[in-house]
C-alpha cells in the first residue's frame, strides 16, 4: 500500500504516522521526491480501511500496489534511483541512474596481473569507468576453466590502483564474500538470480549490487529477485539484461531490447545492458550496444580482451581494446538520443 502526504504537512505528524504503523508491525518505505512524500507500507494490507487511513490530516491519497515487487516499483519511489560505485584512495566514484551513461569494460577472466592491468588501462583510455573481470567462474561444463579464484581478485585490486577504476566481478556464493573488501559492485550472475538465500545475504552488504537477468527468467522474475535484496536492507540495485534463451541459435542468447523501456517505467533502479554476452559474437556488440543506449540503457558491460584469440573463457565475444575505443568515439551519438551523455 502507497501513502501519499500533502505537500504541506508537518514533518512531526507525518513521522509520528510512520511510527503509528511501525508499532502495529508493518514495514515502512518513506520515498521523498521533487513534488511528493510517499510512505510505502509493507506487510499484509489487504484488511487496512483506506478511507480510514485518509481521514488522517497528513494523508493526501491512498493507493494500493497490486505488483507483488513493492520496493523495486516506481509506484513506491517515483524519482529514479541513482547508484553510485566506487570509494577510497584514487578511486574515482562514478554512478548510474542519472543523466550519463555508465560503461563497465574488461576481461570475462581475469588470466595474469599484466594481462588485466594492460586492458584496464586500455579501456580507461577509451573512456570506461569501471574495470569487470571474473575471478571466480560459473562454467556449463566442469572442466571448463574455473577462474583464478582469490589471486584472480589480487590482480583486479592491482589493476584498480593503477588505474583508478572501481572493480566489478562476480560472486558465485556467500563464502567468498570474505574476498571482496575492496570489490566497488558486486554482480551477481544470471545462474544466480534466484538464489534466493545469495539475495537476501547481498541485503547485507552495503556495497551496490548488479543483478544479471536469469538466461530463462521473465522480467517479473528478475525484479522479484532485485525485491529480496531490498527487503533485506540494500535498495542500491542495478539490472542487468544479459540476453535471454529462446527457440533460435544464431546468436547465443536474444538480447530483449524492449526490456528497457519496461522497466524504466515500472521501476526507479538503474538498468544496464551486456551486449557481449547477448550476442556472443564480437561483430555484433557494436551494433547492440548503440541500440541500448538509443534505447534509453543506463549503462553498459562490455568484454574486452587483448588477444581475443586465445581468452581463457569467450574470446568470441570480446573486443579488441581498439574495436572498443571505436565504439566509445561513436556511442555519444546515440546517448544524446535519450537525453544522456557518456
Amino acid at each position: 500500500m502507497i501513502i501519499i502526504f500533502k505537500k504541506n504537512a508537518e514533518e512531526k505528524k507525518i513521522e509520528e504516522f510512520i511510527e503509528s504503523w511501525k508499532a502495529k508491525g508493518f514495514g515502512t518505505h518513506l520515498s521523498k521526491g521533487e513534488n511528493t512524500t510517499i510512505l510505502g507500507l509493507l506487510g499484509d494490507t489487504s484488511t487496512l480501511d483506506a478511507n480510514a487511513i485518509c481521514a488522517n490530516e497528513v494523508v493526501d491519497v491512498v493507493q494500493r500496489v497490486t505488483a507483488p515487487y513493492k520496493m523495486a516499483s516506481r509506484k513506491f519511489h517515483p524519482d529514479n534511483t541513482v547508484v553510485t560505485v566506487g570509494s577510497g584512495e584514487g578511486v574515482k566514484s562514478s554512478t548510474f541512474g542519472k543523466n550519463t551513461i555508465g560503461v563497465i569494460a574488461g576481461p570475462c577472466s581475469v588470466e595474469t596481473e599484466e594481462q588485466v592491468v594492460e586492458i584496464a588501462k586500455a579501456v580507461k583510455k577509451a573512456g570506461a569507468r569501471f574495470l569487470r573481470g571474473g575471478a571466480f567462474k560459473p562454467r556449463t561444463s566442469p572442466y571448463a576453466f574455473q577462474g583464478l579464484g582469490k589471486k584472480g581478485l589480487e590482480f583486479l585490486l592491482t589493476a584498480k590502483k593503477e588505474t583508478g577504476l572501481p572493480i566489478v566481478t562476480e560472486l558465485m556464493d556467500i563464502r567468498q564474500l570474505k574476498y571482496f573488501d575492496d570489490v566497488d559492485l558486486i554482480q551477481i550472475g544470471a545462474r544466480n538470480m534466484q538464489n534466493f538465500d545469495l539475495l537476501k545475504e547481498m541485503g547485507k552488504v552495503k556495497k551496490p549490487i548488479l543483478l544479471k537477468r536469469g538466461m530463462s527468467a521473465t522480467v517479473k522474475e528478475l525484479l522479484m529477485s532485485a525485491e529480496y535484496i531490498m527487503a533485506s536492507g540494500n535498495e542500491n540495485v542495478i539490472l542487468c539484461e544479459r540476453g535471454i534463451r529462446t527457440f533460435d541459435n544464431y546468436t547465443r542468447n536474444c538480447m530483449d531490447i524492449s526490456i528497457i523501456p519496461y522497466l524504466k517505467r515500472e521501476s526507479h533502479l538503474p538498468v544496464i545492458i551486456d551486449p557481449s554476452h547477448a550476442a556472443g559474437l564480437r561483430w555484433m556488440v557494436p551494433t547492440l550496444a548503440k541500440a541500448a543506449v538509443a534505447a534509453g540503457a543506463d549503462g553498459l558491460i562490455i568484454e574486452v580482451h587483448n588477444n581475443p584469440e586465445k581468452a581463457l573463457c569467450d574470446g568470441e565475444q570480446s573486443l579488441r581494446p581498439e574495436e572498443f575505443a571505436d565504439l566509445m568515439k561513436i556511442l555519444p551519438k546515440y546517448a544524446e538520443l535519450d537525453g544522456k551523455r557518456c
